[in-house]
C-alpha cells in the first residue's frame, strides 16, 4: 500500500483564493482599466493619459505623494529600528512592553489616531501649550496642515508595519553572532553594521514596503492633518471623480498611481534580492 506524501497538495486547494482574488481584485481592475480608455468624445484612447502626464500640476501631485512616501519610510525606519532592536534583545517584560507599544496602533481606529494628532498639533494643542508655557515659543508653531505634522501623524500611524518585520527578521538572528563580533574585538556600531544591519535587510525591506504603500495611500490622515493646503493623489482622485465627476480621467489617475507604486515596490524589491545575496556571501 503506497504512503500518501502529506508534504504535497493538489492546487485545487487553492481554488477558492483564486476565485475570491479574481471577482474582487482582478475583475474591478479590468474595468477600471476599461473606463479609464474613455476619451471626452466617446472613442477609446490614451487621451486621459495624455491629459494627465501632459499637465505639469498632475505630475507634480504625483510626484509629490510619492515622495511623502519616501519621507515617511525614512521616519518609520530611524525611529522603527531602535524600537525593533529594544524589543529583540530585551528581556520577557521589557519586550511585552515594546509589543504592546506598537500593536496599540493596530487596536485603534485610524480616525481617532488622526483626530488625537489633530489636537496634538494644532495651534492650541499639546506641543504648543506646552513650548509656550516653557517660553520658548511667542506665537504658535505652524504644526497642523503642514508637511511636517502630516509625516509625523503617518510615521505614527504606520509605524507597526516598520517595527513587526523587523522584530522578526531579528529574532531570526542568532545572537551567538553578536557575541562572537564582540568577543573579537568589534565594538556595537561595527557590530550592528557588520552583522545585525546585512541579516535584517530583508525585514527592512519587507517593512519599508507595506510602510510605503500604506503612507501614499492614507486617504484619511491626508485629508484631516494636510487640510486643503496640500494636495495627494488619493484626494486628487477622489476631488476628480466624486466632485467633478470626471469617472475616466480619475480612472486614468488611478492606473497610473497604480504603476507608479508598482514601479517604488519592484525598486524595493530589487533591494531586497541584493540584500539576501549579500547575506549569503
Amino acid at each position: 500500500m503506497a504512503v500518501p506524501d502529506v508534504t504535497t497538495y493538489p492546487l485545487r486547494l487553492a481554488s477558492p483564493l483564486a476565485l475570491f482574488f479574481a471577482a474582487f481584485f482582478a475583475a474591478p481592475l479590468v474595468a477600471l482599466l476599461g473606463l479609464s480608455l474613455q476619451g471626452p468624445d466617446g472613442q477609446l484612447g490614451l487621451a486621459q493619459y495624455a491629459a494627465f502626464l501632459g499637465d505639469r500640476f498632475s505630475l507634480g501631485v504625483l510626484l509629490g505623494t510619492l515622495w511623502l512616501g519616501l519621507k515617511v519610510t525614512a521616519a518609520c525606519l530611524i525611529l522603527g529600528l531602535p524600537l525593533a532592536l529594544v524589543a529583540t534583545r530585551a528581556g520577557g517584560f521589557v519586550r511585552g512592553l515594546v509589543i504592546l507599544a506598537v500593536l496599540t496602533p493596530l487596536l485603534t481606529s485610524v480616525v481617532i489616531r488622526t483626530f488625537a494628532w489633530i489636537v496634538i498639533l494644532g495651534r492650541q494643542g499639546v506641543v504648543n501649550s506646552l513650548l509656550s508655557s516653557l517660553g520658548l515659543i511667542e506665537t504658535p508653531l505652524r504644526m497642523l496642515y503642514a508637511e511636517g505634522g502630516l509625516v509625523a501623524a503617518l510615521a505614527q500611524v504606520q509605524m507597526p508595519l516598520m517595527v513587526l518585520p523587523l522584530m522578526t527578521a531579528l529574532s531570526r538572528i542568532d545572537p551567538s553572532l553578536w557575541d562572537a563580533s564582540e568577543a573579537l574585538g568589534a565594538g556595537r556600531w561595527r557590530t550592528f553594521r557588520r552583522v545585525t544591519l546585512p541579516l535584517c535587510l530583508p525585514g527592512l525591506i519587507a517593512g519599508s514596503v507595506l510602510t510605503f504603500a500604506a503612507a501614499i495611500s492614507g486617504f484619511i490622515t491626508q485629508s484631516l492633518i494636510g487640510g486643503g493646503q496640500m494636495l495627494f493623489m488619493p484626494g486628487y482622485i477622489y476631488q476628480q471623480a466624486i466632485a467633478l465627476q470626471n469617472w475616466p480621467f480619475a480612472a486614468a489617475m488611478s492606473v497610473i498611481f497604480l504603476v507608479a507604486v508598482l514601479a517604488v515596490v519592484l525598486a524595493f524589491n530589487a533591494l531586497g534580492r541584493l540584500a539576501r545575496g549579500y547575506t549569503q556571501t
